[in-house]
């Protein structure tokens, strides 16, 4: 990884430029990178003088599988705390059952069971490395003071030039790209440069976060917390990494006017300490604490016309830390944009493909937005617009009950998108998944060894897309089966087996000394045996006697489903590759 600065006349050329080296636009170059893309990462500010902790924590079963796919999750297990329990506190009593946070008790169907606590500064740490391994380029103390496109270049060609400047020399210059990418925070110079409009609004409501070492009479104390106070709203405790917590409360109106000379330190403190009555606490150490004003906002695109420029993370999106979903929701965007982007620049899909990730993130980050207000309000004890009901009434047990119906879209296991060119949602359902969601990650068991392991580990995010046949459970109907679609593969659509962004996968009920006697005949790619309780099949909604094909996009969600045969795994692959 290169961190020095480059010359002033040198004219750097990459693939991608990417403003911003928070953790968004780390991962993005380093997906790039790794899917044979070059990338340039250039942040703003020295990372030894930022603030040393802080900011975003807290990393959701989806968002874990997504960096386990990518190869970036073991040094954050190593570092983070797993957070598996929730705790609600009320008048000093525990709650039962609790509210707001009980859906972390509640995981199914993933690996990551739980929610992974990591300051963002270890985040930034391990992907800066990673950024090192794959060979990236990444300068800091450079700001982006302008760019342009030049229309005329041909689609493949490097028509944007950008210019930066260096932050201790004052010199600038400049670098070609074929695309830019604005990670560069909610005050993206990105996006106010392309004149993207930002939509939302900010409320007058602050809310104050504090990490630090702390001693507590609170009896629960790692888990993660709501403590319903009556001066200071909905308050947080959440267990962070290396045996420190952060509390997070609402700093009203009320409390503001007992501090007219401002907030510092020892406010936040003492603030903290009143929040958390009547339990006790002390703070031991204090490592970073902020004052920030609530607010959600979303750019009205997260792309140019021309798709020469795209937005990610708090560029494209902004809201409160309420759900704890704003480094999730950034990851999200890194991971859709970075293999669509890797794949059209190598030439490998259709751009209709590229297309799409606005129209899906902005969806996902559409249903954040207005669920992230409601809460947002709730938090600090108001009532959202739309609540008709008793005023007088808990707003703690409706803020429970929006968590609880969240708690699908809070994990991040039942974000989907709709139809589009890569989810054919209008094919016939092979599975009990629609295209677009995304599938459970069903155990499997290792020819030979018999070892168990997960659908997720089998088929990691490397730019490719996934055929995954699920055979019948009949050995003389398989062998009629595969043999039929391999000889459509060799003699009809030979490209389907030599593409460089499709892989194939045999999972089959059949269990034999080696994946040929379970079949009768050769598998399409590697094969697992489908021998856990409950089965692959099962979970899925395969029929075990008929089998499907299940075709997963390079971020895992399923493409599309169709029956064990060649024409319409074909039919789905010629409207996105390009062959």
């Amino acid at each position: 990884m290169t961190t020095s600065d480059p010359t002033v006349t040198e004219e750097n050329t990459y693939d991608v430029v990417i403003v911003g080296g928070g953790p968004v636009g780390l991962l993005l170059a380093y997906q790039l990178k790794r899917f044979g893309v070059s990338a340039c990462v250039l942040e703003q500010h020295r990372k030894e003088t930022q603030d040393a902790y802080g900011r975003a924590i807290a990393l959701f079963p989806r968002t874990s599988e997504l960096l386990d796919q990518l190869g970036v999750i073991e040094p954050m297990l190593q570092l983070g705390f797993s957070c598996r329990n929730s705790v609600t506190y009320k008048d000093g009593e525990r709650v039962i059952p609790g509210r707001v946070w009980t859906f972390m008790e509640n995981i199914k169907d993933t690996a990551y069971g739980f929610t992974l606590v990591l300051r963002q500064m270890y985040t930034e740490s391990i992907l800066r490395e990673k950024l090192q391994s794959v060979g990236a380029t990444y300068h800091q103390g450079t700001e982006c003071v302008g760019f342009e496109c030049d229309e005329g270049t041909a689609p493949d060609g490097y028509a944007m030039t950008s210019t930066f400047r260096n932050a201790a020399t004052q010199e600038t210059f400049h670098l070609k790209s074929k695309y830019l990418i604005g990670a560069d925070g909610g005050r993206s110079f990105v996006r106010r440069h392309t004149r993207i409009p930002f939509e939302g609004d900010t409320s007058e409501d602050r809310w104050i976060r504090i990490d630090g070492i702390v001693e507590t009479d609170m009896p629960v104390t790692r888990a993660y917390g709501a403590i319903e106070s009556r001066t200071h709203g909905n308050v947080l405790w959440a267990p962070l990494d290396h045996g420190a917590t952060r509390i997070g409360y609402a700093y009203s109106s009320e409390i503001a006017t007992k501090y007219p000379d401002g907030v510092t330190q020892d406010v936040a403190v003492q603030e903290a300490i009143e929040a958390m009555k009547p339990f006790k606490v002390t703070f031991k150490e204090v490592h970073w604490w902020t004052l920030y004003t609530i607010g959600q906002r979303i750019a009205k695109t997260f792309s140019t016309t021309n798709n020469r420029i795209y937005l990610c993370g708090d560029a494209a999106h902004t809201h409160s830390s309420g759900a704890a979903q704003g480094l999730n929701t950034g990851i999200h965007d890194a991971v859709n944009l970075g293999w669509k982007l890797a794949l059209h620049i190598r030439g490998l899909t259709k751009p209709e493909v590229l297309e799409t990730y606005t129209a899906e993130r902005l969806t996902a980050v559409q249903k954040l937005i207005n669920y992230d207000k409601d809460i947002a309000m709730l938090m600090s004890c108001k009532w959202p617009a739309w609540y008709t009901g008793d005023p007088n009434a808990d707003p703690h047990l409706v803020l429970g009950q929006i968590f609880d119906k969240a708690a699908a879209f809070n994990t991040g296991l039942g974000i989907s998108y709709p139809e589009n060119v890569l989810n054919d949602t209008t094919s016939a359902s092979w599975c009990a998944f629609m295209a677009g969601s995304r599938p459970p990650d069903v155990e499997l068991r290792m020819p030979g060894t018999n070892q168990s392991i997960r659908l997720q580990k089998i088929t990691p995010n490397l730019a490719k897309f996934w055929v995954v046949v699920f055979t019948g459970s009949s050995k003389p109907s398989i062998q009629r089966t595969l043999l039929k679609l391999q000889r459509y593969l060799r003699d009809t659509a030979p490209e389907l087996t030599s593409h460089k962004s499709i892989e194939w996968l045999t999972i089959t009920s059949t269990v034999g000394c080696s994946p040929y006697e379970a079949l009768g005949t050769s598998p399409l790619g590697n094969a697992y045996f489908d021998a856990a309780k409950p089965s692959a099949h099962d979970r899925m909604g395969v029929d075990s006697e008929k089998g499907a094909v299940v075709i997963l996009r390079p971020d895992g969600l399923i493409g599309a489903t169709s029956a064990v045969e060649g024409g319409s795994i074909r039919e789905y692959f010629s409207r996105v590759l390009a062959f």
